[in-house]
């Protein structure tokens, strides 16, 4: 049997692929578990800075698995912490996660995506969340995350009445942050995946960190904690080393200290 998740390092850059192509990607635990097994190893290894998730052309992953999941009832998912128990390993990485959707991102594939730090789409992709159609509703974060990216008014569209937006509607309204023609995707994402990797590590830890806050703060409570991130850049080897750099005119080599 095929790997339902491969691994690649590409320099400083961690690849993660779902690869369940008969099915269109579609997540289960065993592609949850792998993609969490491969985020904690990229997490540990001091010479990656970036991770990058992708699927592949026909779909990113068009969402959780039915045929695997009809059948559970509700102590089952409630007693085995369903969906918290291993999806959210994308969510708790400290190191920036990107997206490279292609196809399909339904469902659960469309809340792991929005999961990431940041969305590439080829312009083939397709964003929904049609769990009503069914019987069911997010449960992956689909109601909580798409109205911070949307607004109300666009989740409520999109989870009540399932519509699919493809990746050009999508950047309007947030979701996605480029979109490219679909074989330049991978390459367009792993170069700007490398950009990052290659800036100092813990700088780019707490710029996430501190994105992150604003959507859990007030204004005050956000600029105090981002604030103070940036006064302790100042203790870092990198900031002496980026600013000596700059007023020299060369590039930085950073140590990622």
């Amino acid at each position: 049997m095929s790997e339902v998740v491969l691994r690649k390092t590409i320099g400083r850059v961690g690849l993660i692929q779902i690869n369940r192509p008969e099915a269109l990607n579609a997540l289960n635990d065993d592609v949850m578990d792998g993609i969490g097994a491969a985020v904690d190893t990229y997490e540990r290894d001091d010479n990656i800075g970036c991770i990058v998730l992708t699927g592949n052309e026909r779909a990113f992953a068009a969402g959780a698995d039915v045929e695997y999941m009809k059948d559970f009832d509700f102590q089952e998912v409630y007693k085995g912490n369903f969906i918290s128990r291993n999806w959210e390993k994308v969510r708790e990485a400290r190191k920036p996660v990107v997206a490279a959707v292609s196809g399909y991102a339904l469902g659960g594939g469309c809340e792991l995506a929005m999961m990431c730090d940041l969305i590439f789409a080829s312009d083939t992709a397709r964003f929904g969340q049609p769990e009503i159609k069914i019987g069911t509703m997010p449960g992956a974060g689909g109601t909580q995350r798409l109205p911070r990216l949307v607004g109300k008014a666009k989740a409520m569209d999109m989870c009540l009445t399932s519509r699919m937006v493809d990746a050009a509607e999508a950047e309007r309204w947030g979701i996605v942050s480029r979109v490219y023609p679909s074989d330049r995707l991978l390459d367009e994402t792993l170069e700007a995946a490398k950009l990052i990797a290659n800036c100092s590590l813990p700088v780019v830890m707490m710029i996430k960190e501190s994105i992150n806050r604003a959507y859990e703060s007030s204004l005050t409570d956000g600029l105090l904690f981002e604030r103070r991130a940036f006064h302790s850049t100042f203790g870092l080897d990198d900031q002496k080393e980026g600013m000596s750099a700059f007023l020299s005119k060369r590039q930085p080599a950073f140590k990622h200290r």
